[in-house]
């Protein structure tokens, strides 16, 4: 009967502290984190210490605010008077709003 307690006693203990791990989020700067209730965008997490409903509340995306950049290989290019120019591409890009880029792109 003691062990039947004993065990019963381990795993309300492990419950509570996975519980405790899954609704602290710590977020660090330069991130913001997508939140959804259930399937449904609920907020937007800010960098520091936040508080989610466990087992309810998930982050679905996790978006980084610094400037991007993506390269791309060179590219043949044709001119109008029949040159053929190389023309190297570097795309710069910086995320304003995290709920947008989520959902809309």
């Amino acid at each position: 009967m003691e062990a039947v307690i004993g065990v019963l006693i381990l795993v309300i203990v492990m419950l509570a502290i996975v519980t405790l791990v899954r609704s602290v989020r710590i977020v660090p700067q330069q991130r913001m984190d997508v939140v959804e209730r259930l399937g449904k965008y609920k907020r937007t997490l800010s960098p520091g210490l936040n508080l989610l409903v466990p087992f309810i509340d998930s982050v679905r995306s996790k978006v980084d605010m610094r400037e991007q950049v993506v390269s791309f290989p060179p590219q043949p290019v044709i001119t109008s008077d029949n040159l053929v120019v190389s023309i190297d591409t570097v795309l710069y890009f910086k995320v304003v709003d995290p709920v947008r880029a989520t959902y809309e792109i």
